[in-house]
């Protein structure tokens, strides 16, 4: 049947589906995985495996314009504004959460080295959406979400860096016939990193210079959509990471265009509909069959990766003088993790056959419950820091 059935039903599906779970004042983004999962294989088999494999390009674009709106925050006037004391909250309830499951997964589950570096560093990523839904939902203030705000703001793009430079690493691991070369294990991470760094600031030099000359909106659209795409051709031609590229790209551009945030907004009208597939798809990939085998995996990711973000969130508020209250409940308004977290699954599974569709599965599967418990958790850690005065609560909807 004709692929822009498939496109259609996949949409429908997750605009259906996320409406339902508005109601439950939950997070479009379960909503559209859930949808993936009952047009899927799994269920109903509107859409087979084989159709959304063919769909990647969809994934791929998406990709493109996450890590390029990440990116875009990269702004150096508004990083001096946050100060070291949030860079170092961030790097700390990062790096702690990817410390932690991999100590479960390498140590405690025994699983391969390569495995459990991936599924680590993916855990680093944070889905502020949900969050952000909680503050403005109950008109949160106070030192915990004035803490709160700027770290979830970066931290998806410390992340992204983190997954960049262990992928790297787990590829010479896991190719590697007579184990760990330390050489090609170097020199292969730095190339694929700096490569990215490299094209993606010459790429953001040029975009700039050609946008200043775009007539109208439609053809600076244009640009941008041609620009980001081109840049994931190259990205996959050269093997090099997508992510990091396109993340660059927007960082020069906020940084150095003019009318930077017109050219980083300019998708937002473009770009709907393709997360939607995104996100939907994922569910579609979905194998519910591999659930049982990576249940306690599962389990395992959820748990460490909670607890890494707790204890490395109190390490950096501690180390910043941060007050006791955002020392005690800043890594519990961390938990949920969304968009980021499945894109750089679907990475591992592009580029670790033999191990991605265990992480995928693990990914979405916590995703799902991280995005049913995270607004409840953040919620309670909002309250008891007393950001959060609950005297009959007008309920707002999150914009």
């Amino acid at each position: 049947m004709n692929a822009l059935y498939y496109v259609s039903i996949v949409l429908i599906s997750g605009i259906i589906m996320a409406r339902i779970i508005s109601k439950l004042n939950l997070p479009y983004v379960t909503g559209y995985l859930l949808g993936g999962i009952i047009i899927g294989p799994s269920f109903l088999n509107l859409v087979p495996k084989d159709i959304s494999t063919g769909l990647l390009i969809i994934s791929e674009m998406a990709l493109g314009f996450i890590a390029y709106s990440i990116g875009s925050e990269f702004n150096i006037e508004y990083m001096k504004k946050l100060g070291k004391s949030m860079f170092l909250i961030t790097l700390l309830e990062s790096l702690g959460a990817v410390l932690m499951v991999f100590v479960t997964m390498f140590i405690i589950f025994k699983q391969p080295l390569s495995f459990s570096l991936i599924l680590a560093s993916i855990a680093a990523t944070t889905a502020p959406a949900a969050t952000i839904m909680v503050i403005r939902q109950y008109k949160a203030k106070g030192k915990l979400v004035d803490t709160l705000l700027p770290v979830v703001a970066i931290d998806d793009a410390i992340g992204i860096i983190v997954f960049g430079i262990v992928v790297s690493i787990a590829k010479q691991v896991s190719n590697s016939i007579n184990g760990f070369s330390l050489t090609s294990g170097l020199l292969t991470p730095i190339w694929e990193i700096g490569a990215a760094l490299v094209l993606g600031i010459v790429i953001g030099f040029v975009l700039t210079l050609v946008s200043r000359k775009a007539k109208g909106r439609d053809e600076l659209l244009s640009i941008v959509i041609a620009t980001i795409c081109l840049s994931i051709g190259i990205a996959n031609f050269l093997n090099i990471s997508t992510l990091l590229l396109c993340m660059t790209i927007g960082a020069v551009i906020s940084n150095i265009s003019p009318n930077n945030m017109k050219v980083i907004t300019i998708t937002d009208s473009f770009t709907p509909p393709i997360y939607i597939m995104f996100f939907t798809l994922a569910g579609v990939e979905l194998d519910i069959r591999l659930m049982k085998y990576v249940g306690l995996l599962g389990i395992g990711y959820i748990i460490a990766r909670v607890a890494g973000k707790v204890l490395g969130a109190y390490l950096g508020c501690k180390l910043s003088n941060m007050p006791k209250k955002v020392q005690n409940y800043l890594g519990l308004t961390l938990i949920p993790q969304a968009g980021v977290a499945i894109g750089l699954s679907m990475t591992a599974q592009l580029d670790f056959p033999e191990v991605g569709a265990k992480v995928r599965t693990i990914i979405l599967g916590a995703t799902i419950v991280y995005e049913l418990i995270g607004p409840a958790i953040t919620k309670y850690a909002l309250m008891k820091s007393g950001d959060i005065q609950l005297k009959n609560p007008k309920l707002q909807t999150a914009k």
